[in-house]
């Protein structure tokens, strides 16, 4: 970024979804239109199937963008990269809340503790931040307690989050709909996000275009 080249006003985003609802592919297009962007991958290869959905992952992202692997310790890791970067996108919550649970099952507390490092760690960040996590709440009743307990912690995790954030969007079968907030980083030229999302390919701030995240795969 030039030094005459203003830094773009710090905000929060929380994107929302179901499984394969598109948020990842909305986070990145946000993410877009800054120039330093830091991903920060909570996922981690246990399985075959993860390897290669990380791999496609990284594939499908700008080569420019830094990559951090945050799998525990998320809150620390947003405080070390701040400074460096404009954004810093997180992808995503719903992973990184599994892995704490299964670090932490004997620690009933870690929950509450997690959720408010969480967002201390966002709130103190001089970077924009988007955060991408499922909305889980909506479906049946997981049968054993630990899926429960997890759903819970999810739960309040996204509800904080969106208590800080300047703009919540959920994701609905691939169509953004903004519950908190105004449609950030809509150009005058605009007319709605509806635009921008249907296939535009309007040029981000480090000069990256809408075409770089087509790839179907990368839907999430």
């Amino acid at each position: 970024m030039s030094p005459e080249t203003k830094r773009p006003k710090k905000e929060i985003t929380l994107v929302l979804g179901g499984a394969q609802s598109g948020k990842s592919y909305y986070a990145q297009q946000l993410a877009s239109h800054f120039e330093r962007v830091t991903f920060m991958a909570t996922a981690r290869p246990v399985d075959a199937e993860m390897r290669k959905k990380i791999v496609r992952h990284r594939r499908a992202r700008p080569v420019s963008w830094k990559t951090i692997e945050a799998p525990l310790d998320l809150d620390k890791a947003i405080r070390s990269q701040s400074p460096d970067a404009d954004v810093l996108l997180i992808d995503c919550l719903t992973v990184y809340v599994d892995n704490v649970a299964g670090t932490e099952k004997k620690r009933k507390s870690r929950a509450k503790d997690c959720i408010e490092e969480m967002c201390d760690a966002i709130q103190a960040c001089k970077a924009s931040v988007i955060v991408v996590s499922n909305e889980v709440g909506s479906g049946i009743v997981p049968q054993y307690r630990s899926g429960r307990i997890y759903r819970d912690f999810l739960g309040q995790m996204n509800q904080k989050i969106a208590q800080i954030a300047d703009r919540v969007v959920l994701m609905i079968a691939g169509v953004p709909v903004t519950i908190k907030g105004s449609n950030a980083y809509q150009s005058k030229s605009d007319t709605s996000d509806a635009r921008w999302e249907a296939g535009g390919s309007r040029p981000s701030a480090n000069g990256a275009r809408k075409s770089q995240f087509r790839s179907q795969e990368m839907l999430k």
